[in-house]
């Protein structure tokens, strides 16, 4: 199914997300894939579709920093860049409290998680407070700004919310804070050199 990024089809998909299906959204940066986190089959279908090595990690996309905070630990200076770069393209790498996430995601310790600067997406969020959003693409593809594309690229997920041709300078920069130091993982549409406290 196919749907524009207005209100009925916002309803349809949240829908099909509530029942365990995985969705294709624009985000700020590319075109993602996701599910409702919580459900282990939902987002073992995303591997499928992906073809994703089961090793690497799900990104978490968050409507907002009060539900971040809600499965997350976030130190003063994490709070001060959050505050600062969200919504945006900045993916933090955070210590996850949240227990069911760990089982679901089959995470250790840590998630990598953002706010997205996309009204779509924040559109889904409201409903949804929290969506697997990694790249809508199979792993070692690149990932899609056109809707097009994406849909003749991709298989066997469950809605495409089309948002048009996103315009964006790439991936999110991930970051993760170590003893108040910033290391960056993924140098994306944030330079490195941009990020300040």
């Amino acid at each position: 199914m196919k749907v524009n990024c207005e209100n009925d089809g916002i309803k349809k998909v949240v829908e099909i997300f509530k029942n365990g299906g995985v969705i294709v959204f624009p985000t700020d940066t590319v075109y993602g894939i996701g599910c409702d986190p919580y459900n282990e089959n939902a987002v073992k279908k995303i591997y499928e579709i992906k073809s994703r090595d089961k090793i690497k990690s799900l990104p978490v996309l968050a409507y907002s920093i009060d539900i971040v905070k809600q499965i997350v630990m976030m130190d003063k200076l994490t709070e001060k860049i959050v505050e600062k770069y969200w919504p945006g393209p900045l993916t933090l790498i955070l210590k996850l409290k949240d227990q069911k996430l760990k089982k679901s995601l089959n995470l250790e310790e840590k998630i990598a998680i953002r706010i997205p600067n996309s009204e779509c997406t924040l559109k889904l969020l409201k409903e949804c407070n929290l969506l697997v959003g990694t790249s809508a693409n199979v792993s070692g593809d690149s990932s899609f700004t056109d809707p097009q594309k994406c849909i003749e690229n991709l298989k066997n997920y469950d809605a495409f919310v089309d948002g048009g041709t996103i315009t964006s300078k790439g991936e999110s920069t991930i970051i993760e804070i170590e003893n108040e130091k910033i290391h960056v993982i993924r140098e994306g549409a944030l330079k490195k050199e941009d990020i300040k406290i």
